[in-house]
């Protein structure tokens, strides 16, 4: 049965998703239909993730080498097969399991600031009313106890992103030119470009142009918390719309779509100065100018 020859290794909330959907488009690459299979750090392990709504993790997670092999099972003549699971550049396990499995395998990272990315990953939960905390700094402070209370790593908004000390261990396994890395930035940026060069990478024709209109997994905040809750559970509008008018549904969908607040200057300057060396280390590795990451600026 067939296995992945490629895999978006990470990082979590730098663009992931939307890469995923763009090389999911292309006619000669298979993609996983479950994108975050999970499956190389977490083989063989009983899940029991204790943070708010980690039950459905625990459920949806695949373990089990048959359960990984059969999402590949509509491959027909595609030449590049793959899938996404930002975990897999935190998961201590990961690259040794996947070098098991496939050492020839070809493997793409695309990186963000990792105080933007930390910030974009507490919104992210509290978008879905999973983060109990409003206050990002305190989230960070309990980030320990969140870990040794086995919060799924998700709820690792600052550890998710020492991207040098995560990307090594996959630099010590495999070849050098099997690893790209990329910047958000680039994707934003010239995301064609980016994906020209992920279609080199991966031997398919690098000449077709994927639709970069539609936006993936923006992360939007609702300004009233109880509407937000409300409008979290399943079928909201489609209930609301049941029950009331149109105009009362759209009104919700304004608060979904409300401006995401900028990461406080204070905080940023503090989680600079805890990733710096690691930055500092991360350029040499990927011999990319990472000096813009580095400054206290809010962007």
């Amino acid at each position: 049965m067939s296995m992945p020859n490629f895999l978006i290794i990470g990082a979590a909330k730098s663009g992931t998703t939307a890469l995923y959907e763009y090389l999911k488009a292309h006619p000669q690459i298979y993609t996983s239909p479950i994108k975050e299979p999970k499956f190389f750090g977490l083989e063989g392990e009983k899940l029991n993730f204790q943070g708010p709504d980690d039950e459905k993790a625990n459920n949806t997670i695949i373990t089990n080498i048959k359960a990984y092999q059969s999402l590949f099972q509509g491959v027909s003549n595609e030449t590049a097969i793959g899938e996404a699971s930002p975990w897999y550049l935190y998961l201590h396990k990961a690259p040794i399991q996947i070098y098991k499995y496939m050492p020839q395998v070809k493997l793409i990272a695309i990186l963000r600031n990792p105080a933007d990315r930390a910030y974009s990953n507490f919104l992210h939960q509290c978008q879905y009313c999973a983060e109990p905390l409003t206050d990002f700094a305190q989230a960070l402070r309990e980030e320990d106890t969140r870990m040794h209370s086995n919060w799924r790593p998700f709820w690792h908004y600052k550890q998710l992103g020492f991207y040098y000390v995560q990307l090594k261990r996959y630099f010590e396994l495999f070849d050098r030119s099997q690893i790209r890395v990329y910047l958000y930035e680039e994707l934003c940026d010239h995301p064609i470009d980016l994906l020209q060069d992920i279609f080199c990478f991966l031997g398919v024709d690098d000449r077709f142009i994927p639709d970069i209109s539609k936006k993936y997994n923006v992360t939007f905040i609702p300004k009233n918390h109880p509407l937000r809750t409300v409008y979290s559970q399943p079928n909201f509008i489609s209930f609301i719309q049941s029950l009331f008018s149109n105009t009362i549904s759209d009104h919700c969908n304004n608060f979904k779509k409300s401006s995401i607040k900028p990461l406080s200057l204070k905080v940023r300057k503090q989680l600079i100065e805890e990733y710096r060396q690691d930055i500092l280390q991360l350029q040499e590795l990927i011999q990319q100018d990472l000096s813009h990451w580095l400054t206290c600026e809010i962007h």
